[in-house]
């Protein structure tokens, strides 16, 4: 039986592939939508509470907001290395246009910050983990290298055959240690040198105080949400590769990402200092190269 934390693919409404508000979620602050620009022209939306982050997962286009024209320059498919990023603040409409996926990721805000756009080339690329766990993380929206006023998201790009989100964390309490956040896993999976498509895993299991309980086999297209709880490993199937793209936001007073590792893991940290960063890794830093 398939957790109600589980969206798969394309259950959306034309042209969004990915349609998850607060209110669909049944929680408070996260957002995201995923748009098919091959199934519409355009698209008109209202920020509305809500600070939005919005990038290409393939092709490209034009966002138009009061008065103003962002470029998202096209990028092959996720694995091609960061994309653009253009944000928009609160209480605006706009406009997007082009060809291919578009992420729009959310999150209810209070404060207006100024519409402004990042290029992939200024995305900070972070390699994290090391051996079967080394991932490969663009920081296009994370709290230390983008100002917002709640909205948090990155992208992360696990080689086949590793694990991810590991070891298994948790962010859901307001603590000196912890940022209570809902986050939101999409996924995209490699297909394979024959063209036949990936798949991968994702767990989310909670306390006693918290339970859930989520193990899904995941493919492109799928959302997992995370409303509470301890969530890894995501495991790219060998011969694979798996994107995800995470978008958090909470309740807590600080924009921050702050997080408790499960005690029966945190150990496999200290292992990596032993090891070295997968060979595969980084992945295309920049478009073109």
């Amino acid at each position: 039986m398939k957790s109600k934390w589980y969206i798969p693919a394309n259950t959306a409404v034309t042209p969004y592939t990915v349609d998850v508000t607060p209110e669909s979620a049944g929680w408070a602050e996260s957002s995201l939508h995923v748009v098919d620009l091959d199934d519409a022209e355009s698209v008109t939306r209202r920020t509305g509470d809500s600070e939005v982050m919005i990038l290409p997962l393939s092709g490209g286009g034009t966002v138009t907001c009061d008065g103003e024209t962002f470029e998202l320059s096209p990028r092959a498919s996720v694995f091609d290395g960061p994309a653009d990023m253009v944000y928009l603040g609160i209480k605006q409409a706009y406009s997007l246009s082009g060809h291919g996926r578009v992420a729009i990721c959310g999150a209810r805000a209070g404060r207006p910050f100024p519409n402004r756009r990042v290029a992939a080339a200024d995305v900070p690329v972070e390699l994290r983990g090391a051996g079967n766990c080394s991932r490969q993380v663009h920081n296009f929206g994370t709290a230390t290298a983008f100002e917002a006023d709640s909205l948090i998201a990155c992208e992360v790009i696990t080689p086949g055959g590793n694990w991810s989100s590991y070891p298994a964390h948790k962010h859901d309490e307001n603590t000196e240690f912890e940022t209570q956040l809902e986050e939101i896993y999409y996924f995209e999976i490699d297909d394979s040198p024959a063209g036949t498509p990936g798949f991968g895993y994702h767990r989310v299991f909670g306390t006693p105080a918290r339970p859930i309980e989520v193990l899904e086999e995941v493919r492109s297209g799928d959302v997992v949400l995370v409303p509470h709880g301890y969530h890894g490993p995501s495991i790219a199937a060998p011969g694979h590769h798996m994107y995800y793209l995470n978008v958090m936001a909470g309740s807590g007073p600080d924009r921050a990402w702050l997080i408790c590792d499960n005690p029966d893991h945190t150990w496999l940290r200290s292992s990596w200092e032993h090891q070295e960063i997968d060979p595969r890794l980084p992945m295309r830093t920049t478009q073109g190269e």
